[in-house]
């Protein structure tokens, strides 16, 4: 009777190793599918930035096809004008705050 509680309680002992180690592979599993789906939305998001990079060198070079597109082109690069062109720098309005000594008062108050 006692070799066959032994027999079953070293079975029961191996199955329960047997049942940690299978859940230790399904965590690892779990784990690494994680980082699967993480990496493929990380590239499906540089695809996509991809992409839109794309478009705009294609409107880029659209643009450079022509000759307005190079002028344009050479003058934001190089900072040159054609002849006879003058500059024309806009300045914003000064504002100006009003000035007003403050009270006695004030003075103190604003010690605290």
């Amino acid at each position: 009777m006692r070799a066959k509680q032994w027999r079953e309680g070293v079975l029961i002992g191996i199955l329960l190793i047997a049942i940690l180690w299978l859940l230790s592979l399904i965590w690892g599993l779990s784990m690494k599918a994680e980082v699967a789906v993480q990496e493929a939305h990380d590239v499906k998001q540089q695809y996509q930035t991809l992409e839109e990079r794309k478009v705009t060198l294609k409107e880029n070079l659209a643009a450079l096809a022509t000759k307005r597109g190079q002028d344009a082109a050479i003058r934001t690069a190089f900072g040159v004008a054609r002849p006879g062109e003058e500059v024309i720098v806009v300045v914003p309005p000064v504002t100006t705050t009003p000035t007003t000594t403050p009270s006695w008062w004030q003075e103190i108050l604003g010690w605290f």
